[in-house]
């Protein structure tokens, strides 16, 4: 959350099942060049919905402001959590809308609406939620700046997320949230930026004391957690600078880190230090058949809205996302970074991404497919370097 941006909307969830889309007539499709350039790094943005027709999407939903986490149910549709209005948005892989609109709860006594970052969605039959009478799973549990979990468990309440952990009191600004383990088992992890650690939260919602995990001696100071996300069994935590209030980010070419700790939270190694990154949060592992990135994990940068490609074994830089004029894919205020399930018209091999352009005033949801052909006269492609920290 920006602070300096205008107050969060009120009410916007008065029709909560109503559904707002706009769609917007689509600019025609230059034909494909013959030359195949995959393997150069072309990739094609597609701006599938924004809060406002200024931002040239296929269609506009005014709850989509500074759009941030992003999580699929596997034979679902996407369900996108709406910083700036407390919402989750849900759409298809072409930016069709679903009925479904979730409002995402503030703590008590705060007149805002509630301020979702990071959501997971849970399979299993654990994290349930209790509501007047009735019980039922959770199956997206969301983040909150405001040091909230929130869950939604569509047996209790159908358009609501429900609170099962609340951190305000104690300061808590959490701005991503993975879920790892299985079934009852399983644990969520809790970014908390302005803290400087790591929150676990056992399948009941209850805070697990871990004493000593997700620590990196040789962090600088004035880094903390801005991300974390579950990659294989691997927890991938990404670091941002603080501001002076220790609640938002500052940018800067070099000004991030990435660490990947096992479940326990004990650091198995740095994974990535400065170079590229700038205040990175989207973490998304790419499958095969995404060009030459295929099997690298791709970062994505807050600071400066580009794309980056790190070999996983090695955390080697290995270039970054180009768009087929072999220019950077650059998406202003960049967020989340997911693949489609394959499924409801989310191709597993389509990258979808979420933004809050316009300083997280403004809202995006999109997604990068890998370019089929390359326009005449495209120069031979060459390998990056990385950018130097100054």
């Amino acid at each position: 959350m920006n602070t300096r941006r205008p107050t969060l909307m009120q009410g916007v969830l008065s029709a909560a099942v109503a559904v707002f889309t706009v769609p917007v007539a689509r600019a025609a499709m230059p034909p494909a060049p013959p030359a195949d350039c995959s393997v150069a790094g072309g990739y094609t943005q597609r701006n599938l919905v924004a809060n406002s027709p200024a931002l040239g999407a296929e269609y506009v939903d005014p709850h989509l402001i500074n759009p941030w986490g992003l999580a699929f149910n596997p034979t679902g549709v996407s369900w996108v959590a709406n910083n700036g209005t407390g919402t989750s948005s849900l759409y298809d892989g072409n930016g069709v809308q679903q009925p479904l609109i979730v409002g995402i709860p503030a703590p008590p006594g705060v007149a805002e609406s509630g301020t979702p970052t990071g959501v997971v969605f849970n399979g299993s039959e654990a994290f349930v939620v209790t509501g007047t009478g009735v019980s039922g799973p959770a199956r997206f549990i969301f983040a909150t700046e405001q040091g909230l979990l929130a869950a939604w468990a569509p047996m209790v309440d159908e358009v609501w997320a429900m609170t099962v952990a609340d951190n305000s009191t104690a300061g808590a600004v959490y701005k991503g949230l993975a879920l790892a383990g299985s079934g009852a088992d399983a644990m969520l992890y809790a970014a908390d930026f302005r803290n400087g650690r790591i929150d676990v939260f056992n399948s009941r919602f209850t805070r697990m004391p871990m004493p000593g995990a997700f620590e990196d001696p040789s962090l600088p100071a004035g880094y903390a957690p801005f991300n974390i996300q579950n990659v294989e069994g691997t927890l991938y935590v990404s670091y941002a600078q603080q501001d002076a209030g220790l609640t938002d980010d500052v940018p800067g070419v070099g000004a991030g880190y990435i660490n990947a700790f096992d479940l326990n939270g004990q650091l198995l190694r740095r994974f990535a230090s400065q170079g590229a990154l700038n205040a990175p949060w989207g973490m998304a592992l790419a499958p095969a058949g995404f060009g030459q990135f295929s099997n690298h994990l791709l970062v994505g940068n807050f600071g400066d809205g580009t794309i980056h490609a790190y070999d996983l074994a090695s955390g080697a830089w290995a270039g970054a996302l180009t768009r087929s004029d072999g220019q950077p894919v650059v998406v202003d205020g960049l967020w989340a970074l997911s693949f489609g399930n394959g499924g409801q018209g989310q191709p597993a091999q389509a990258l979808f991404f979420t933004a809050g352009p316009a300083d997280e005033t403004q809202g995006l949801y999109g997604r990068l497919d890998m370019m089929p052909a390359c326009p005449q006269g495209l120069p031979p492609w060459k390998a990056p370097r990385e950018p130097e920290v100054q």
